[in-house]
């Protein structure tokens, strides 16, 4: 067990059994007659956050101390899941806890699986703000994650008659144990009104009156580092009206319409909107955007003016990260907080937010990248709309020496793209206004410089850097597979867990029998333990005895799930006909999980197929012994932590050239799971970590794509394969439709009529030889298999998120660590408590 700080609130198991008791009577006025489950865990969180609040103060005192810059992480979205577990073991109270509850009758499994996912995030994004977090806090760098308190999450997921049927995730019903309401901390954000120009001492000044106001309250909640030395925090917004309530139209006798503000002004924190890949031009989601990055540059603003008056040291205190363009609408804000506020110049407001704003593009897909239509924006933020067209007319000034007489070119990177309504496109805003833009993966970097940005990355030479994603090795390892964790502690001590390259270690293990024989344990341990969640979880009936075959994500033609469904078509005909490609093939089970944007009208037509497959194929008594289907409803991360230890293949077979990155790839990975996968994306890195030898790398590279572009024709693909002829024949024969005629004409349409914008049947006939490939090593040497799974635990050291925020510090924020002291000693406020106690 790690040192412990010495605080009120001791760490042995009496301590834990004592405040939770407590808790349990004074926080929940509950008996023997009076507890339910909710109650239990509330209490055993709250007596979890004792343990931490001593050291979260302490850890805000020291960096406060120590004039210590601070990273500023503004994320529209953090998929935290869960937070017990994590929390539990970065403490390293675990065995403690364990047996608190056990000495009062209960179990810590109980009451940790009462807790709701944190689901404030759609995807990769939002998972990938979680892993930072996380790793900030275990390197000890000062930060801060800012975005949402939304009181609906993403959506469950639902899976009726085959489709995908949304539900409100409620995620905060039974309220949320781990933060702290903050009354004392708002903001007022405004929208709206009008902006008038006052000449003051020869220059222009800008007063901006907005016609609507609402409040940001801040909600914070301590993200532990492991060792529980520093604490960070998490600050999410929630709106709240300034008017509670119209007295006078009530007295009117117009209830509707004195609440109609309070409702109005609240929808903004009301829900996640469920979205990730497609753009669509919403006023709420504009307004969202603005509302959080308003209230979180308000806060560090207001934090610098404690200690401070020169506005030109503010990047040395504060390095503030963009994830993604949603919080784009910070380069204006700060602009207009430093000049209309502050009273700075343009000049030197303008160097002060370039130095102070870091952007990270996470896409390779032009209709992802966000645009606001000019008017909508020009009517919300009248005042940042006038900045946006100085920052557009100064450097489309400075642009034109690049492209002289090229009027098209500066036509291409101008922040304004000419279409009828006029769109502001704000990858090029975060650009222009950031001394840094990252990739997220090798590829997705150098595309960005060659296809994306070129223009950008001739303006801006030395702007455009990669820094390729990672997970957080404590999460996604120590918490979710701790028999695997414990069998590499045995083999190499626990360094690992916050130093992730020491897992290079374990590569002899791959040579040694007993330790490929405790894997292989564990591993059909955890398929055990996967096919209990899932049929508690969702009624569904896995048998661990089978090849664990998993696709995990959301779900878009680009992440190519139809792929896949096609493969398993061509897999089920030779099994129907007794062909060589499944002859004596291992039973397998193939897991699809993950969520569809509510309008995107293909995707969900697609899990809508992989649902109609799986009914017809796992009642077909000639194959089903050997093949089963499965989706998975509501994909989310406490499901992620039980299926991805449960994996041997895992699916990452996008087309090339179209995933930014893929963090997925990395869990599997670090799972003994071996990949699958198109050389596309982080897949490239992990192949060059692992080799290719010890992967089923399969398909056309990016570069291929590009030649192939440009005479793609995927019939000719389809006629010249007559097995591929024939499972697309069975698909859109009717034999999946379930009396639902013509259900995948808008599937057949898009591969051929519109040209197979993803490449499937390019890369169909390569994907279908990797997998028989992968296949038959499992069934012919299973410990050759086990041997490349223990090489790939053993190289995938490079994807720890440690590494990616150590590479972000040193490289973008020019910032360092600043270590806490666990204090051992109790102040005079503890000592009080103690004796009041």
């Amino acid at each position: 067990m790690q040192d412990q700080q010495k605080t009120k609130y001791g760490h042995r198991a009496k301590d834990i059994a004592q405040d939770f008791a407590e808790h349990l009577k004074y926080s929940q006025d509950a008996d023997i007659y009076h507890t339910t489950k909710e109650g239990r865990y509330t209490a055993l969180a709250l007596s979890v956050r004792d343990r931490i609040i001593h050291q979260w103060n302490q850890s805000r005192k020291t960096q406060r101390a120590n004039g210590a810059k601070r990273v500023y992480y503004l994320s529209l979205e953090f998929l935290m899941g869960r937070a017990m577990t994590n929390n539990i073991i970065n403490l390293g109270i675990e065995n403690e806890v364990m047996e608190a509850l056990s000495s009062l009758g209960y179990t810590y499994e109980e009451l940790s699986e009462v807790e709701p996912d944190a689901g404030l995030g759609n995807g990769g994004l939002g998972r990938l703000a979680a892993c930072f977090l996380d790793s900030l806090a275990t390197l000890e760098i000062p930060a801060y994650g800012y975005g949402i308190r939304y009181n609906y999450g993403i959506f469950r997921q639902q899976i009726k008659n085959g489709w995908q049927a949304e539900q409100p995730d409620n995620w905060l019903r039974d309220g949320n144990p781990w933060e702290i309401h903050r009354p004392d901390v708002v903001y007022p954000v405004q929208f709206g009104g009008e902006v008038q120009v006052i000449r003051e001492h020869g220059r222009d000044r800008f007063k901006w009156s907005g016609s609507e106001v609402v409040n940001g309250v801040a909600y914070d909640t301590p993200i532990i580092g492991y060792g529980c030395k520093t604490v960070n925090t998490l600050r999410l917004w929630s709106a709240k009206s300034p008017e509670e309530f119209n007295f006078h139209e009530f007295n009117d006798g117009d209830y509707t319409e004195a609440v109609r503000s309070k409702i109005s002004a609240e929808n903004l924190s009301q829900v996640l909107y469920p979205n990730d890949t497609l753009y669509m031009g919403k006023e709420l989601r504009l307004k969202q955007q603005y509302f959080f990055v308003a209230c979180s540059l308000a806060d560090i603003i207001n934090r610098f003016k404690r200690k401070e008056s020169n506005w030109g040291v503010l990047p040395d205190y504060a390095a503030i990260q963009l994830n993604d363009t949603h919080p784009s609408l910070a380069v204006p804000e700060l602009m207009r907080l430093l000049i209309d506020e502050e009273n700075l110049d343009w000049d030197k407001a303008w160097e002060i937010t370039v130095k102070t704003m870091g952007y990270t593009n996470h896409t390779l897909m032009p209709e992802a990248l966000e645009k606001w239509s000019l008017p909508m924006l020009q009517k919300i933020l009248p005042r940042h709309m006038q900045i946006i067209f100085e920052i557009n007319h100064r450097f489309l000034q400075q642009a034109v020496s690049y492209f002289p007489l090229q009027p098209q070119m500066l036509s291409k990177i101008s922040i304004i793209e000419e279409t009828n309504p006029k769109q502001v496109r704000m990858a090029h805003l975060a650009i222009i206004g950031s001394h840094s833009t990252n990739g997220v993966a090798e590829l997705h970097s150098q595309l960005l410089k060659k296809s994306m940005f070129p223009q950008f990355n001739l303006i801006f030479k030395d702007r455009f850097n990669n820094k390729t994603n990672g997970i957080t090795q404590r999460r996604w390892l120590l918490a979710s597979n701790p028999k695997l964790a414990a069998l590499i502690n045995s083999a190499i001590g626990d360094g690992w867990i916050t130093d992730y390259s020491q897992i290079e270690k374990l590569k002899p293990f791959a040579e040694d029998k007993n330790f490929l024989a405790d894997f292989a344990a564990i591993k059909q341990e955890s398929k055990i333990h996967a096919a209990a969640f899932l049929q508690k979880d969702s009624n569904m009936v896995i048998n661990p005895n089978t090849f664990f075959d998993v696709q995990v994500k959301r779900i878009h033609e680009y992440k190519r799930q139809l792929l896949n469904a096609l493969n398993i078509l061509l897999m089920y005909n030779d099994l129907k006909m007794g062909g060589a490609a499944t002859k004596d093939m291992e039973p397998t089970s193939f897991l699809f999980g993950g969520k569809a944007a509510p309008g995107y009208v293909n995707a969900k037509l697609i899990i809508k197929l992989i649902n109609n497959i799986a009914k017809v194929i796992n009642a077909d008594p000639a194959t089903n012994d050997r093949l089963a289907i499965h989706f998975m409803p509501n994909y989310r991360v406490s499901m992620a932590e039980a299926i991805i230890p449960a994996t041997n293949l895992s699916e990452q077979i996008s087309t090339a050239g179209t995933e930014a990155s893929g963090t997925g790839n990395m869990k599997f990975m670090c799972n003994g799971a071996l990949t699958i996968g198109t050389m596309d994306g982080a897949n490239i890195e992990i192949a060059q970590e692992v080799g290719e030898e010890n992967m089923f790398i399969f398909g056309n590279t990016e570069e291929e794509i590009q030649k192939l572009s440009l005479s793609y024709d995927p019939f000719t693909y389809v006629m010249a394969d007559k097995e591929v002829k024939d499972a697309i024949d069975l698909l859109f024969s009717g034999y999946f439709n379930i009396n639902e005629p013509n259900i995948f004409e808008p599937l057949r349409r898009s591969l051929f009529e519109e040209g197979d914008r993803y490449y499937h049947f390019a890369d169909l006939r390569m994907y279908s030889d990797a997998h028989r490939k992968a296949r038959e090593l499992y069934k012919g040497d299973r410990n050759a298999w086990n041997r490349m799974a223990v090489l790939n635990i053993a190289s995938s050291g490079k994807f720890s998120s440690d590494r990616t925020i150590a590479q972000y510090a040193k490289d973008i924020w020019n910032i360092n660590s600043c270590p806490v002291e666990k204090d051992l000693s109790e102040d005079t406020a503890l000592q009080d408590a103690v004796k009041r106690r």
